[in-house]
């Protein structure tokens, strides 16, 4: 085929009906069919060659042109697209009559006659004839031309979704490949998996679906539109579309949990005191709720009320059970739900699914006790803090229940307590509570002996031993770890003193600090360990406090 006048048109005409029916630039088009004349070209005149295709937009008319380029002599390595000063003189000096040639300079057409000489950088730009394009180069044009137009659509399928990530999407299901849903959305093709797709949910080809837009990734093959109906931020956004109080901002939805097709529950806060959250989502006889059931295959869906506090927040989301005592541990992220014993198997719910959902609601993990339980563990403790006094105190049982009912917990307390609160203790005279103080404090003086003969035996070094703020068991604990200096001490994390909890694969994991068991808190950790670097002289304290000293510095001046 040769590109002659008689199909010169044809090249803008072909153009637009491929842009037209791929909805994107002519431009792109016109581009892809001038690079693959190029290729062409170049396969007929020479690989090496720089052999570049303009395509008048208007008449269509495609002109060959080969391009080279001054270089220096040492960079000069390619012959047929470079040339060196020297070389490029008599075609800058002499041009040649009959032939159409220019000279580009930083991208300007120049008139050789009105400049000193060629420069590095200048291009030479010369006409050539067009190429006659066998079988096999109007092929490879055309794998170019597609290639260019599969780009094309790939860019603009990326940037219509690109912000869509986060809403739904209505499409047709165009097929199914190993277990994933293959959907045309319109503007192009995005892909439900097998993993996000409702349980015991089929679909037939040409079934009208309604997805949520999880994500949208550019990949080798094309951007990837990935959708799901697992997700729970698809129920959220399937109440906004029921609930126009959420789609106004009266009501705002907190969280959502979500055991897809079977139960979900979901939390709501109302910003109007008039309107109840729970009424609003719920709709006049349940229609609004249950058009979300319905589009989510018979979910079971609770609708619970926000609450700041969240012990209450919690029996809310236990609901339908009844809960009889909440205790809650911030720093661990752990709550204890205390339920009636015939309670609890609907508390936990079918397989966990009730507590489970909770948990995911309220961002804690949640044990699940019953009254008796909880009352076996409560005569458990005591037990055990009961013989902790009469061991080490040499007390009667009834009179270490006694300390222990009056809410005594550990020796230090009964060691270093007012006295005053020790005679208000029913029967306890100032020289039995004394006795008590004195025993508890020998016993604590040879327990801190003992912790520190083992922590030297063990190799610890001095300036641990004399650092302010460790007790004997802790150094006698971080011994036993292999910390046995200060240097060593200064350069632990405030983890690994104080413990804390990381979350892997979605679950809270315990990680056991070194000094957790002496109730040292993060913040604690941080302290003792900042001190002993500034101790050490590799922290300046002005640097750890410089607008408190400036301040300081002020003051004085002041004064």
């Amino acid at each position: 085929m040769a590109i002659t006048s008689a199909n010169q048109l044809e090249l803008l005409q072909t153009a637009e009906a491929v842009a037209r029916e791929k909805m994107i630039d002519p431009e792109l088009v016109i581009e892809a069919m001038e690079e693959s004349l190029a290729r062409a070209a170049k396969s007929r005149y020479g690989a090496e060659m720089d052999i570049r295709v303009k395509i008048d937009r208007k008449t269509g008319r495609a002109t060959f042109t080969r391009v080279r380029t001054v270089v220096d002599e040492e960079d000069l390595e390619n012959y047929q697209a470079e040339f060196t000063v020297e070389q490029a003189k008599p075609y800058f000096d002499a041009p040649r009559p009959g032939r159409e040639e220019f000279w580009l300079r930083d991208g300007v057409r120049i008139d050789p006659t009105e400049a000193e000489g060629p420069q590095v950088g200048d291009e030479f730009h010369e006409q050539v004839p067009p190429v006659e394009m066998g079988r096999i180069a109007a092929q490879s044009a055309k794998q170019v031309i597609l290639q260019k137009v599969r780009e094309a659509e790939r860019d603009r399928q990326y940037e219509e979704f690109k912000d869509r990530v986060g809403t739904i999407v209505n499409g047709i299901v165009k097929r199914e490949e190993y277990g994933n849903v293959i959907v045309d959305v319109g503007a192009g093709e995005a892909i439900l998996r097998r993993n996000e797709k409702i349980p015991r949910e089929s679909y037939r080809i040409n079934d009208r679906i309604r997805c949520y837009v999880k994500d949208v990734r550019r990949e080798a093959r094309g951007p990837q539109i990935f959708l799901s109906r697992t997700a729970p931020e698809f129920m959220a956004e399937l109440f906004k579309m029921e609930v126009p109080e959420i789609y106004d901002g009266i009501i705002e939805i907190k969280a959502v949990a979500r055991d897809p097709g079977s139960r979900a529950k979901i939390a709501v806060l109302s910003h109007d005191s008039s309107i109840d959250p729970v009424g609003a989502c719920v709709g006049m006889r349940g229609s609004r709720v249950q058009a979300v059931v319905n589009e989510l295959q018979g979910e079971k869906i609770d609708i619970i009320p926000w609450n700041e506090d969240v012990p209450t927040f919690l029996v809310n989301a236990l609901q339908p059970a009844e809960v009889t005592k909440v205790v809650l541990d911030e720093d661990a992220g752990k709550i204890e739900v205390v339920v009636p014993d015939e309670q609890l198997s609907l508390a936990i719910g079918r397989r966990g699914q009730n507590v489970r959902l909770a948990s995911q609601l309220t961002g804690l993990d949640i044990d699940i006790l019953t009254e008796e339980e909880e009352s076996q563990r409560r005569q458990a403790e005591f037990a055990e803090r009961t013989k902790l006094f009469m061991d080490t105190l040499d007390l009667d049982e009834f009179f270490a229940q006694l300390l222990v009912s009056e809410g005594f917990t550990s020796l230090e307390e009964v060691a270093y307590v007012d006295l005053d609160e020790l005679l208000s203790i029913e029967g306890v005279d100032e020289e039995t509570a004394s006795e008590l103080q004195a025993r508890a404090r020998d016993y604590l003086a040879e327990q801190d002996r003992k912790a520190l003969e083992h922590a030297r035996e063990l190799g610890v070094q001095d300036n641990l031993v004399n650092f302010e703020g460790l007790t004997p068991q802790m150094i006698e604990a971080l011994a036993e770890d292999g910390i046995l200096t200060l240097e060593d001490f200064a350069t632990c994390a405030d983890w690994e003193l104080a413990g804390g909890w990381t979350t892997e694969n979605g679950e809270r994991k315990k990680d056991d600090g070194l000094l957790e068991k002496f109730d040292v808190s993060l913040e604690e950790a941080q302290n003792l360990v900042m001190s002993a670097r500034v101790q050490l002289g590799w922290v300046d304290l002005a640097d750890l406090h410089p607008e408190s000293e400036e301040a300081t510095e002020e003051q004085e001046a002041e004064a």
